[in-house]
């Protein structure tokens, strides 16, 4: 996650969160209950997802160059007890030049 700039007026994040403990699931939440399950490789039942997407997001400074955007989501779910993180990103991976951004040692993911 580096440091998008929306100040051009391109791009947009936005959210949507689903609270899951009394009420049936919809599909984005049994795929991500899914996804959980086969990387773990143990059962999972989600009570609460949140997913956020920056959509066709530019890079800091947008003055530069708003040509090259990408869109990514941060998926966070939890059971009440164990919680996780998704990160999804478009087709072709980051679009940003990393050669021009402020921190040399770029990585997709999170630690």
């Amino acid at each position: 996650w580096d440091n998008a700039d929306f100040s051009r007026g391109v791009g947009t994040t936005f959210y949507q969160e689903f609270s899951t403990l009394n009420t049936a699931k919809p599909p984005f939440v049994r795929d991500v209950e899914a996804k959980v399950r086969r990387y773990l490789r143990s059962s999972y039942s989600a009570v609460w997802t949140l997913k956020i997407t920056w959509e066709k997001a530019p890079v800091h400074a947008a003055w530069t160059d708003t040509r090259k955007t990408i869109t990514y989501q941060a998926v966070l779910t939890t059971d009440g007890f164990r919680s996780y993180i998704l990160m999804l990103y478009q087709d072709g991976g980051m679009q940003w030049d990393y050669t021009r951004l402020t921190s040399p040692s770029v990585l997709i993911g999170y630690t």
